[in-house]
């Protein structure tokens, strides 16, 4: 497996959204579609959609909506060949880094209540259920836990990034 911090993490592309999609309809019960992925690329600002390349090969991407001092985390996912191996972990990361860019104070997103696995990978970045969405997933009817990280900019959550990043570098 190939080291996860050695992944490019560059922004999507329109020609990157056929790898995405692919991903998309591999890990979500209720994937995007093209459109909304083209909806938000078209957003010039407010926005932040990254992929991970190993080589050419799409791993991973994730989505942020920015609003004042918050950002959200619109959609995440690894590829699953790529799951496993810490790169959802670096992908975090990369949300946090480019947050802090953008004069973000809190992060939130939602999560299926079932998703046990991306839940405990919230939890170790200080994100914490707040709220419950019911139903959000129409095609599947499960709830959506809102989970949120606040105060991101402290010297105490730069050092829950520093161990993050410690603990998946000792993994390799």
């Amino acid at each position: 497996m190939t080291d996860p911090f050695t992944f490019d993490i560059t922004p999507m592309r329109r020609r990157d959204l056929r790898a995405v999609l692919a991903i998309e309809h591999e890990v979500f019960p209720e994937p995007w579609t093209a459109g909304v992925f083209n909806s938000e690329l078209a957003l010039r600002t407010g926005r932040a959609y990254r992929v991970a390349k190993d080589g050419r090969t799409v791993a991973g991407y994730f989505g942020l909506m920015f609003a004042e001092d918050e950002s959200h985390i619109t959609t995440i996912a690894v590829a699953p060949s790529y799951q496993r191996h810490g790169l959802a972990t670096v992908l975090l990361l990369e949300v946090v880094r480019i947050s802090l860019d953008n004069g973000v104070r809190h992060i939130s997103l939602e999560v299926a209540a079932g998703n046990e696995r991306a839940q405990s990978l919230y939890r170790r970045f200080g994100f914490a259920p707040v709220g419950v969405r019911k139903g959000y997933y129409v095609v599947t009817g499960e709830d959506a836990y809102v989970m949120w990280a606040y105060d991101i900019g402290t010297p105490e959550y730069a050092e829950r990034l520093r161990g993050i990043e410690e603990r998946v570098r000792s993994r390799r």
